[in-house]
């Protein structure tokens, strides 16, 4: 794939595009402390049919940090920056975690460029108190030791009993993460913080929205998973049994179908 950067409040973002010439378009966000490399799989598979862009948000991968907080509505202007600059009018959006949170703040800001969303074990409510507090006490032990945090935090996202076959996939993840600069680790977390709810997208979507979760998900309940998934006026449900957070790597053969067929069927609605 074909690697570019833009411009963006004086500093650059990095992304990823290739299938220019098919109108389906599907936009991949990333999760906290990873990057648009984790979807190579899925663009690899995808580029033959599709046009496909895969974006690294503010102060992760190749793009550079802008302050102290990256707020997700500062990130979803950077991806509609890129999403300007490739030419894109509207798209099927994809977002993990993170970049779930940061496409709910595109769908607030941009709501006639999605013809669907994908929330990939990701939620639209704000922090509790308890997780805004545990966000900043991370912070203090990113800048003290920022390698112990993340081999740590990385093997957690995945079920205990895919972390033996998976290891090779999550020391990639963990020297991916290991790239990314304390102070843009530290800017995602106080964004996430900050964040406000955003079920009201969910209620008021006139685009379908696809709800990836994981059985051993300990981020994403499933009781709040199923409870928010109600909301939309057209939404689908998937519940991967044998997953953690990290669905699309733990099931990544199931999922690479099953949202192809998702996307396609966005453009023919």
């Amino acid at each position: 794939m074909e690697h570019s950067f833009i411009q963006f409040n004086g500093k650059r973002i990095h992304y990823q595009e290739e299938g220019k010439t098919n109108e389906n378009v599907i936009v991949f966000l990333h999760g906290f402390l990873n990057s648009l490399d984790i979807w190579a799989p899925y663009t690899y598979s995808y580029m033959q049919s599709v046009h496909v862009i895969a974006i690294d948000l503010p102060g992760h991968g190749l793009s550079d940090t802008y302050g102290e907080v990256h707020s997700m509505e500062f990130m979803a202007h950077a991806v509609k920056a890129v999403l300007d600059n490739c030419n894109v009018t509207s798209c099927v959006m994809l977002g993990h975690s993170m970049g779930g949170y940061v496409s709910l703040a595109f769908a607030d800001a941009f709501p006639n460029m999605l013809k669907g969303l994908i929330l990939l074990h990701s939620q639209a409510l704000a922090d509790s108190n308890e997780v805004k507090e545990k966000r900043l006490a991370a912070c203090k032990k990113i800048f003290e030791n920022k390698s112990a945090y993340i081999v740590n935090f990385i093997p957690e996202l995945f079920n205990k009993d895919n972390r033996e076959l998976l290891r090779d996939e999550i020391k990639d993840l963990e020297e991916d993460s290991l790239r990314t600069t304390e102070e843009g680790i530290v800017a995602a977390q106080k964004g996430m913080a900050a964040r406000c709810s955003r079920a009201y997208i969910l209620s008021q979507s006139q685009f379908p929205i696809l709800f990836i979760f994981g059985k051993h998900d300990t981020r994403i309940p499933i009781e709040l998973g199923i409870s928010l998934a109600t909301l939309p006026k057209y939404a689908e449900v998937i519940m991967l049994g044998n997953a953690s957070h990290m669905g699309h790597i733990e099931e990544r053969k199931y999922l690479k179908s099953r949202i192809y067929n998702f996307l396609n069927s966005c453009y023919s609605i």
